[in-house]
């Protein structure tokens, strides 16, 4: 007679850390696998930004690119190089970043992974300032982008106020911020009807997205925000991380959740309204960015700096590929990451489905 065989449980999987001491007694505990997909993810980052500088009319090897970028070459590269192609790519690499920590943040807070300033109707707030600026103060560069970032900052208060009930839950703030889209998206149409032929062809020019035609007077104001916000949002990244264990959890443990909501979500809209003002409302960045750094980590928490760097590394891994893939049309980026990023909402809704959240 056979006897069963009782299998022992596995043992639940620990994670390698490494602890990190200081001469003044303070210690810092790394996930090792945490901070290799972030080194990773850095390298891939400004492998793709390589790539791109040495994309165009004009090709480049990465060997000239980085002989250009460090004074060497020949004067023409350098040119080609410093003042024209590399603050495309750093407009990339902020934009990307912006976006990927603030989706982690509006995603955190919420505790949803729908929670992405694209789909909660930002990008669509933004869009609303831009335009009013061009159909009816007939603005320049400048006065789009500040009318952009002032309509990403007023929606974003508008929602806070509509779905604050004694703190921000999840689903009813993802709610509200999918009605406030489309009544927003319905204003931008509006806005459309009312432009002139001209003020209509650069108005959805700018509304697709793109890095297409970047300078320096696009790097230097959003990486004055972002050199103000990121570490802003960095040092909440660990009440961020109790946060999602629950608002009456985070607060038993100290953590003061009005006040953490309060700066990481401000930081966040604000960063999301300085990337949009530099490159247009480019979709599904922050809503994707979190998640697939997250997936790379297995880390639990916002995961803030693999987040920014996969977003950097997404965009312009995007706008490099448009280049390459459709040659001389040159797909703006915007479209690319629009088709990739509705591929991974439908993924994504049918997973929540299947997991019956939604």
């Amino acid at each position: 007679m056979n006897t069963p065989v009782t299998r022992a449980p596995h043992a639940p999987r620990t994670r390698r850390t490494t602890t990190l001491r200081t001469p003044g007694g303070l210690s810092l505990r790394l996930d090792v696998r945490a901070v290799a997909a972030g080194t990773a993810l850095l390298a891939l980052a400004g492998a793709a930004a390589v790539a791109l500088i040495g994309s165009g009319d004009f090709p480049l090897t990465p060997g000239e690119v980085l002989r250009a970028l460090t004074g060497g070459g020949e004067a023409g590269q350098r040119f080609i190089v410093r003042e024209l192609r590399l603050p495309r790519a750093l407009v990339g690499l902020l934009v990307g970043a912006a976006f990927g920590i603030a989706g982690a943040v509006f995603q955190t807070v919420s505790r949803n992974p729908l929670g992405s300033p694209d789909v909660l109707g930002f990008g669509q707030g933004a869009s609303v300032g831009a335009l009013f600026v061009i159909v009816y103060l007939h603005g320049g560069t400048f006065a789009v982008a500040a009318g952009a970032v002032t309509g990403g900052v007023v929606t974003g208060l508008l929602i806070f106020l509509l779905a604050w009930q004694r703190g921000i839950h999840g689903y009813r703030f993802v709610l509200v911020g999918i009605g406030a889209a489309a009544m927003l998206y319905a204003l931008v149409l509006y806005l459309l009807t009312k432009a002139n032929i001209v003020e209509a062809t650069g108005a959805t020019t700018w509304m697709t997205g793109s890095l297409s035609g970047r300078d320096w007077g696009q790097v230097w104001p959003l990486a004055a925000v972002c050199a103000v916000l990121v570490p802003l949002t960095l040092a909440y990244g660990r009440p961020l991380r109790m946060l999602e264990m629950g608002e009456d959890a985070a607060g038993a443990l100290g953590v003061r959740t009005g006040r953490v909501r309060a700066v990481t979500l401000s930081a966040a809209v604000v960063l999301v309204a300085a990337a949009t003002a530099a490159a247009g409302p480019i979709a599904f960045v922050a809503l994707t960015a979190p998640q697939l750094a997250r997936r790379l980590t297995r880390a639990p928490g916002p995961n803030l700096l693999p987040s920014a760097a996969m977003g950097a590394a997404l965009l312009v891994g995007a706008d490099w590929a448009g280049q390459r893939l459709f040659g001389a049309d040159q797909l703006p980026v915007g479209v690319l990451t629009g088709a990739l990023g509705g591929a991974y909402l439908v993924r994504l809704l049918i997973t929540e489905r299947r997991g019956g959240r939604i």
